[in-house]
């Protein structure tokens, strides 16, 4: 299976302006995150970006870089720009996009995001945790997958909401914003419209759903920490800075 890491970088973060440049430990945060999925020994890293300054801080850390266009609505737009940009010939089968703000992720979660795909008829794979903390299941910034479970350890996705769901008896689970897409599911995926639920969820990942495309969830044991505000990275650096 050839498969290609990408991960998409923005300095346009409202809540933490240049994030993925931010120091850590004497490196930029998309350095660590690039060193993380690098770890994971699972092929190609790529960074995609639409400013230099970010590329260039890659490439110094010794890692790829690719420049992609600034408009894009979503990750998921830059990274299908990106992967068209450094494999024109069509030989990558699968794609990992790992998100630029989660520099402390084990690369083992980033593995393991490729289980799913173990039955071919999943298009798209994601990840999982079983929430433990009682005011994350109300809260609309934890979003929640709600799933029949396929294997031990596995979900099929049949939705994703902000709300508590689903009612009643038994775990809720917390998703994690990490993908693996054949390349064919990438390509119909960002060729498709905004979605109604979608819009009105703002979850990108339910426009695959509503056409038909099939979604399991790999559950992991931890959330990795993502990178939002100025508290979140304290916490990043007092984690690597112990590395």
């Amino acid at each position: 299976m050839s498969l290609l890491i990408l991960i998409p970088a923005r300095m346009a973060s409202t809540r933490l302006p240049g994030k993925p440049l931010a120091d850590i430990a004497g490196r930029p945060m998309i350095a660590h995150v690039a060193a993380r999925a690098a770890e994971s020994g699972l092929g190609r890293v790529v960074v995609a970006t639409d400013t230099a300054a970010v590329a260039e801080a890659v490439r110094a850390d010794g890692f790829e870089a690719v420049m992609t266009r600034a408009d894009h609505p979503s990750g998921s737009d830059r990274i299908f720009e990106a992967l068209r940009a450094v494999d024109p010939k069509g030989s990558v089968e699968t794609v990992v996009n790992v998100q630029g703000d989660l520099p402390t992720i084990d690369p083992a979660a980033i593995r393991a995001v490729l289980r799913p795909f173990a039955d071919p008829a999943v298009d798209i794979a994601t990840l999982g945790v079983e929430i433990e903390r009682e005011e994350e299941k109300a809260s609309p910034n934890v979003v929640k997958i709600v799933g029949s479970p396929v294997a031990a350890q596995r979900l099929r996705a049949l939705y994703f909401t902000r709300a508590t769901a689903p009612w009643g008896e038994g775990p809720l689970y917390h998703h994690v914003g990490l993908y693996a897409y054949r390349r064919s599911a990438l390509s119909r995926f960002v060729a498709l419209p905004p979605s109604p639920l979608e819009q009105r969820e703002r979850l990108e990942q339910l426009r695959a759903l509503e056409a038909g495309m099939r979604i399991d969830a790999e559950i992991i044991r931890t959330v990795p920490l993502g990178v939002d505000t100025p508290e979140d990275l304290e916490r990043a650096r007092a984690l690597l800075n112990h590395r």
